[in-house]
């Protein structure tokens, strides 16, 4: 065996042991911050669905719960989700990256930690870690786990995005938008009503439209906190919701697109589908 062969295969194994490292660290860290989140949590009250609780709210938010919930429906108390799909980080260039992600979700008090791995050029992945726990945002983007490329955590900014985002997904679990459940509805029209939740400090509203079967197609807030280059700047944002199928005897919708609108056009830049959607349920 050469040398040149030698040192091939010690780089190889150098470069596995890279991988292996920044893996286990990354999931360290997720396990203390689900451990965080687990340990914050608190009583879901009431336990089901009444429909009675939906009577004074607006008309299509009224046709939305009655699409989607049955009368007597438990309560979801958290959640874990499996996402497949494409990220886009360029606003210039139609440049598609393959991701997987996992995401656990507390309704009580609000919060999530979204992991993602993100499939880059030559096979390399990056690891996002996009998350709201305890009324604090977090965003760290890390190449295999170990070299940071993105890093915010902390700020007022960040953390009412991160919570805007945790609003914006409660289709994906629609107890989460009941008026018991913290959530305060306004009617715009026919087919839309604005929407906030207010945790601790932190207040987010956002704009709910609805299809005409009731179900929600398109979540919008004219302004949202949006990191670039380290600094946090504020822009229109638009959610898209499809594929709607029952699981756990709701109707939630599996598919989902997400875009910036900027002066200069739409910038979509996150399009997935939930290949698995597991619920805990209060009782």
């Amino acid at each position: 065996m050469t040398l040149s062969v030698i040192a091939l295969i010690l780089v190889a194994l150098a470069a596995a042991g890279a991988v292996v490292y920044g893996d286990s660290r990354w999931q360290e860290k997720t396990t203390v911050l689900h451990a965080k989140m687990q340990a914050a949590r608190l009583p879901i009250a009431p336990t089901a669905y009444d429909a009675c609780e939906i009577e004074a709210l607006p008309p299509p938010v009224r046709r939305y719960f009655r699409a989607v919930l049955q009368d007597g429906q438990a309560m979801i108390a958290s959640v874990h989700v499996l996402q497949q799909g494409q990220f886009r980080q360029s606003e210039t260039k139609v440049n598609w990256q393959p991701f997987d992600a996992t995401q656990f979700v507390t309704m009580r008090p609000p919060g999530f930690n979204r992991d993602a791995r993100v499939k880059m050029a030559a096979g390399v992945k990056v690891y996002v870690r996009d998350a709201y726990a305890a009324g604090t945002g977090i965003l760290h983007a890390a190449v295999l786990g170990l070299v940071t490329v993105a890093q915010m955590h902390g700020t007022p900014e960040l953390a009412q995005g991160e919570l805007m985002r945790y609003l914006a997904e409660a289709p994906w679990y629609p107890t989460a938008l009941l008026p018991s459940q913290g959530v305060r509805w306004e009617g715009i029209d026919d087919s839309s009503a604005r929407a906030t939740l207010t945790d601790g400090a932190i207040s987010v509203s956002l704009e709910f439209r609805f299809d005409q079967d009731g179900l929600i197609s398109i979540v919008w807030a004219p302004s949202r906190p949006r990191g670039g280059n380290g600094i946090l700047q504020s822009a229109p944002w638009q959610g898209r919701f499809g594929g709607y199928a029952q699981r756990g005897g709701m109707r939630v919708p599996l598919e989902a697109e997400v875009e910036w609108q900027l002066p200069n056009g739409p910038f979509p830049y996150w399009r997935g589908r939930l290949t698995n959607i597991e619920y805990e349920f209060t009782m």
